[in-house]
């Protein structure tokens, strides 16, 4: 699965913006490059749709490059509507086929590749960008997303090449796309947002081989400026971007604010928009909180005391224009173990028990309260709220009971203790539990928690700490007993969460390796339902699995703290998207005046 996923403790990207010193525009003076400056928490990787999975990178990627979908910038729920299509497609009464026009008049930017010709988009240029998912020299992360789905895929994953003839994936003609699907997926058009599926030239392609990434030419509302890598980026306003905004606003004051200000208008609204990579969380925030950058996403936890007390904004910064928000990211925490693992896996009354009693040791209150500071809700289930099939009303049977589970850790006979007082397993060894961590701050204070909950149920735990790549390359070969991770939407739909625990996953997505039956019979029949009372009873039924047999502990789901200055317009988080570069607007005269005041 694609290392988006997986970046389970990496914080999701924090993408600020900022502004160098402006001046008022004097009568006549040439009007004012309006530029927005951030950025990414990590380094970039080659820009590559078709390669590229980490967030920093997928954050350029979908402002450089088009998918045929993108999400409506203002609806909630989160809902797709065109982009470079010209309307949303003609589906086919069984569900299979997808017909899509693609708008005229979207050009790439320019490239020696094109030898001077203007080049448009044509429905083969998508033909070839989904085939290029398949070409095993790439290893494309988001080959899953397409790999058998396809009518006739096969004869890809048998001779990869260009010309090979795909029944599913054809252009009728120079506009007319059409996909043909084995089999009915509802999360198919989700897929086609993706950054992954953004349209690429086979010319370019061609004329850089194996190096793709390092010319990136797409038909996004922003082109590549000034590039050096893992320091700082700059993206230039696309001329030829024909982009033009249209939302759904809901009855929100400011969505339609912002529907009136952008009604109608050419995207982008900014003239160029640099981005430089800082990896440290105290730099970000202090050079947020001296105006060095405009916005501020997911305020870190560690560093919630500095902007936030009681709850709410400190006095003398919103007295400056700044605006805290808080957003429920599509993103949920947990902490999974290894069912495979000898010392917490099986499906054997003793080993339920223990792992049933490790997730009432839980204190969530005191983890969103100390940890999250405030900024986060009980997982109730593995769906947060605002992805399709979450059930407000659903209650995990599983409640924070240190006392319950001590009783039933006796009762399936944990009962004999080491002389420090920990437990034994029932047959009288030595219990130790082993639950890896990230080297970080957060990490080591996540540690102390578990430390706690676990030791007051007589659990000795020992942690062992390393950065995240490593363990999660450890989950993959199943040598990690224990792991608090997390899960960013892909799609908003509860399908991408289910799937985290489905057998077949085992090793991808599905870390804790839990492979039961019944679990996976449920999942197999929800995802060939739309979003619905009998879809809606299935999830019932899978939350009930996950809660009997504890694969799982579910957390928290974030409530990201956003900061923002007064000069930046239009600005409203999306769950789904990573940026919302192209919509954003810098009042440089207010932004003048405000750093003339600080």
């Amino acid at each position: 699965m694609p290392i988006r996923r997986h970046a389970a403790a990496f914080l999701f990207p924090l993408l600020c913006l900022g502004p160098a010193l402006a001046q008022p525009p004097q009568a006549g003076a040439p009007k004012q490059e309006k530029v927005l400056r951030m950025f990414l928490s990590t380094s970039e990787t080659g820009l590559d749709p078709a390669v590229a999975s980490d967030n920093a990178t997928l954050s350029l990627l979908e402002n450089l490059f088009d998918p045929l979908l993108r999400y409506d910038y203002l609806a909630r729920p989160a809902r797709l509507r065109p982009n470079t299509a010209a309307a949303m497609p003609e589906v086919s009464p069984d569900g299979l086929s997808y017909t899509f026009r693609i708008r005229p008049g979207v050009y790439f930017t320019p490239d020696p590749a094109f030898k001077g010709v203007k080049r448009e988009v044509t429905a083969a240029d998508y033909v070839y960008s989904l085939k290029r998912l398949y070409d095993p020299a790439i290893k494309s992360p988001w080959a899953y997303m397409f790999e058998g789905k396809i009518a006739g895929d096969e004869a890809l994953r048998r001779r990869f090449g260009q010309d090979v003839p795909v029944a599913g994936l054809q252009a009728l003609d120079r506009y007319t796309l059409r996909i043909r699907l084995a089999a009915p997926d509802n999360n198919f058009l989700f897929y086609l947002a993706t950054p992954a599926t953004g349209v690429v030239a086979r010319e370019v392609i061609e004329a850089y081989p194996g190096q793709a990434g390092n010319h990136p030419v797409g038909t996004g509302p922003f082109m590549v400026g000034d590039w050096k890598r893992s320091d700082r980026i700059v993206l230039l306003a696309n001329p030829y971007s024909s982009a033009v905004f249209q939302a759904t606003p809901g009855d929100d004051p400011e969505d339609r604010a912002i529907a009136a200000a952008l009604d109608g208008k050419r995207l982008p609204r900014v003239d160029r928009v640099e981005v430089k990579i800082a990896e440290e969380f105290q730099g970000r925030m202090l050079g947020f909180l001296n105006a060095e950058y405009d916005y501020l996403e997911q305020i870190p936890e560690s560093m919630t005391d500095m902007v936030v007390r009681d709850g709410k904004l400190k006095p003398e910064l919103a007295a400056r224009g700044i605006v805290l928000s808080r957003f429920p990211v599509l993103q949920t925490y947990y902490m999974w173990m290894n069912m495979n693992d000898p010392v917490v896996g099986g499906y054997g009354k003793d080993k339920v028990a223990l792992r049933r009693a490790i997730s009432l040791s839980y204190n969530n209150a005191e983890d969103i309260a100390l940890l999250k500071k405030g900024f986060a809700i009980k997982a109730e289930s593995p769906l947060p709220p605002n992805v399709l099939g979450y059930d407000p009303a659903y209650r995990s049977p599983v409640p924070y009971d240190p006392r319950l589970a001590n009783a039933l850790l006796d009762r399936h006979g944990y009962t004999r203790r080491d002389p420090d007082g920990f437990r034994r397993t029932p047959d009288d060894k030595p219990l130790t539990l082993v639950m890896h961590s990230e080297a970080t701050v957060s990490g080591r204070l996540r540690d102390e928690l578990w430390r706690k909950c676990l030791n007051a149920i007589g659990l000795r735990v020992a942690f062992k700490s390393d950065k995240k790549t490593e363990i999660i390359k450890a989950s993959r070969l199943g040598t990690v007993q224990m792991f608090e991770s997390n899960w960013i939407a892909d799609f908003p739909d509860g399908d991408n969460f289910y799937q985290l625990l489905y057998g077949p996953n085992a090793g991808r997505a599905n870390y804790s390796r839990f492979n039961l039956p019944a679990y996976n019979e449920r999942y197999e029949q929800a995802r060939r339902l739309s979003d619905g009372p009998e879809r809606q009873k299935l999830y019932f039924e899978m939350n009930q699995l996950i809660h009997a047999y504890n694969p799982w502990v579910p957390l928290t789901h974030v409530l990201s703290g956003d900061l923002r200055h007064p000069w930046l317009k239009n600005y409203k988080r999306h769950p789904v998207e990573f940026t919302t570069w192209r919509y954003l607007d810098v009042d440089v005269v207010e932004r003048a005046r405000s750093l003339r005041a600080k």
